[in-house]
């Protein structure tokens, strides 16, 4: 260090001590004395104590900063810069004089330091005593404050992470010091108010803005279950510059003052998980999907685990026998747990229950039932010694078991399980759990009675369809059903092929409006009553006259058919239709011709009169038949599905068996919104007649109904 460096440094301000802490406001004189005892150095922040500039303080004896000491101010600066030589550091109190005079109580650290040259100057380092002590008296204040104050203390950055706490707020929050330290506070606490908390304490980081006791009721990453109310104040932490860089706080636990509180967040907490599960649960009529949406509502939120098992007698018997064992089907479960928790609620698929188990407690009831997972319950409840033993390693402390009933049937049974991180179940769970399992019960009886109801409209559509087509010499037929998918219940499609007189044929397809058992009745008596009526009247129109009568006397509304009568002998093909989409023909050529002179109005209706048009079909014409669900998709016109089908009515291979696969592979989508007929009808020469087939539709697999007749278009001696 040159020792006649001048260095005034007042353009920079005083030294200060690290930002941020309250040393920060103390200023610090630095100064340097050299061998003669001279003042070599005029640091930052001398200027300031002791009101002489650099060119002033140069060069000019120590004692010029000192009073004068029996007489002679020279011993006062010689003796503290000895005693930084000798002791190689010295700290002490000393009167100091400013250039006017003042006499000022300062403390000084002095130590020695080698100059350039070798030259040893001894660093001197003051500060006014009363600075001193106040930065000590807050020092010692604010260590006794974090050490022993009972109230949660809490220093925030500007982007809410813990900087500082101490050990009261600490355990508030059931989790160590340390790992608070650089974490966001939302990553510790846990509101249910939106986010409202961490916007009020943004809020006062940026506008500095103190607030007062606001009470806020919350949970913490530390106490997960355990619903607290504080008492919070928050104020902001400013710097010299005036920059607002964090936040200062003091937490109070106020549970046991506002109990109602508590219980109103536990009552928001509850509301707000049967609000979540209300849209989760049902939003299928598949029953497995509803079960596991049962258990995707309750796990995590209200419990570690959950299973739900239909019993075996919900088809059968109403009643509950205590004397019997109780046999369920799991259909769903979960857990958040560790192995062999995962083991425990996936390793089974059929479950007894013994007479006296606590399902029989709960069925005896139908209330829900909180039971301990003790050795008492495995030994009434667990019939097999491994699983009995997976359930005591589980983790699992608590179960709460609710019956799932709807509609007075008690369809299964609903798990729900605990482990010892959590608190037990409460009076309110139960209530809970029992209305969770309620909804459940009565979307997964909807579900129940959706299918029963749908199978018994399958049964009754099978009975009413065609099994095998009637069979002529004249046409090779190839004809497609295939039943919506398992969330649509059954429709009203129909076809047939009717033998006339002479090997005349008629061709017939319609739809009822609807679905359902309703439905599928409805298309049984139009499609028996049309081929009834097929052998009296030779003219479509008036078939359909006669049908529509039939239709309004049955209270059938709505309906569309389309009859087409042909005559092998002349290709004569007459056609009339009630609201039905219009039949394709394509010619051998390729051409393709849409009939839709006489779409007419549906059946039911009544007071419009049907007509028919004719047509002549060459040999090698394909006519095709089909219902709505064909061409009708959601989100597309119906005109593109008739042009796309037209397209693929153009490009058929010669079978005709390959042409049906062909079209509904490209035009019918992988879940059906509707019932679907495709009716392939093409003129030909004579060949040997072939035995009809026919497969049903299976209404999961989607499977159509098929058959194939190959009959010759003209009569002998044409």
């Amino acid at each position: 260090m040159p020792p006649d460096r001048p260095s005034d440094a007042g353009d920079r301000g005083p030294l200060r001590s690290e930002p941020g802490s309250l040393l920060e406001h103390v200023a610090v004189a630095v100064f340097g004395i050299d061998g003669d005892n001279r003042i070599c150095y005029w640091g930052p922040g001398a200027r300031n104590l002791f009101g002489y500039h650099a060119t002033e303080a140069l060069s000019k004896p120590g004692a010029l900063l000192f009073p004068a000491s029996c007489g002679d101010g020279l011993d006062t600066c010689s003796r503290m810069a000895e005693r930084g030589r000798t002791q190689g550091y010295w700290r002490g109190r000393l009167h100091a004089r400013h250039r006017d005079g003042t006499v000022l109580d300062c403390g000084f650290r002095v130590f020695p330091v080698t100059g350039v040259g070798g030259h040893s100057v001894v660093m001197a380092l003051s500060s006014r005593g009363d600075e001193l002590d106040r930065v000590k008296t807050n020092l010692a204040f604010l260590d006794a404050l974090f050490q022993t104050c009972p109230i949660g203390l809490v220093m925030l950055d500007e982007e809410l992470r813990y900087l500082h706490l101490n050990q009261a707020l600490a355990d508030m929050n059931g989790l160590p010091i340390e790992d608070h330290i650089g974490r966001r506070i939302a990553d510790i606490m846990v509101t249910s108010e939106g986010g409202e908390y961490e916007r009020m304490l943004r809020a006062v980081a940026r506008e500095g803005r103190p607030v007062a006791g606001v009470l806020v009721g919350m949970r913490t990453r530390g106490h997960p279950d355990r619903d607290r109310v504080l008492s919070v104040s928050f104020f902001p932490l400013t710097q010299a510059v005036g920059t607002l860089p964090g936040v200062g706080g003091l937490v109070v636990d106020v549970t046991d003052r506002e109990q109602a509180i508590v219980e109103a967040t536990a009552s928001r907490q509850r509301l707000a998980l049967l609000d979540r599960a209300s849209g989760l649960i049902g939003t299928t009529l598949d029953v497995e999907v509803t079960a596991r949406e049962l258990v995707a509502a309750a796990v995590p939120d209200f419990a570690d685990g959950a299973t739900v098992e239909l019993v075996d007698w919900m088809d059968e018997r109403e009643a509950f026998d205590p004397a019997l064992p109780v046999i369920t089907r799991r259909i769903a479960a979960g857990t958040v747990l560790p192995p062999p928790a995962t083991e425990l609620v996936s390793g089974l698929d059929v479950v007894h229950y013994p007479p006296g188990s606590a399902i029989h407690q709960m069925l005896g009831t139908g209330r829900p039932v909180c039971v301990p997972v003790n050795q008492e319950f495995l030994a009434r409840t667990v019939l097999h010694e491994n699983r009995a033993r997976l359930l005591a390693d589980s983790g699992l402390t608590h179960l709460l078991i609710a019956p799932l009933i709807a509609r007075g049937t008690v369809q299964g049974i609903a798990l729900f399980g605990r482990s010892a991180a959590r608190a037990s179940f409460t009076e309110q769970d139960l209530s809970l759990g029992g209305e969770l399992a309620s909804r459940a019960a009565l979307c997964l009886d909807n579900a129940r009675l959706y299918s029963r109801e749908r199978d018994i409209g399958l049964t009754l559509q099978r009975a009413l369809l065609p099994s095998s087509l009637a069979t002529s010499p004249y046409l090779h037929i190839a004809h497609r059903y295939l039943p919506g998918s398992r969330g649509t219940e059954v429709g009203g499609d129909w076809y047939d092929v009717i033998a006339l007189p002479d090997h005349q044929v008629g061709l017939v397809v319609g739809d009822v409006m609807g679905h359902g058992v309703a439905a599928a009745a409805s298309m049984g008596r139009l499609r028996i009553t049309a081929k009834a009526l097929a052998r009296h009247y030779k003219e479509p129109d008036e078939l359909l006259t006669e049908l529509d009568h039939c239709a309004q006397d049955a209270g059938i509304e709505f309906a569309t058919c389309l009859y087409i009568h042909y005559d092998p002998t002349t290709g004569r093909t007459r056609i009339a239709s009630a609201g039905h989409p219009p039949p394709l023909v394509r010619h051998p050529d390729g051409r393709i011709d849409v009939i839709d002179e006489v779409l007419g109005v549906p059946l039911g209706v009544g007071g419009c009169p049907f007509r028919t048009t004719e047509i002549r079909l060459p040999d090698g014409a394909t006519l095709a038949l089909y219902t709505d669900g064909l061409i009708e998709a959601r989100g597309h016109d119906i005109d593109e599905g008739l042009n796309a089908l037209r397209t693929e009515l153009g490009r058929i291979p010669d079978s005709l068996e390959a042409a049906a696969d062909g079209i509904l592979a490209h035009l019918v989508p992988s879940s059906l919104a509707d019932d679907t007929v495709l009716l392939l009808a093409r003129v030909g020469r004579r060949q040997p007649p072939q035995p009809c087939r026919s497969l049903h539709g299976d209404p999961a697999g989607q499977r159509p109904q098929r058959a194939e007749n190959h009959w010759p278009r003209r009569a002998p001696g044409r």
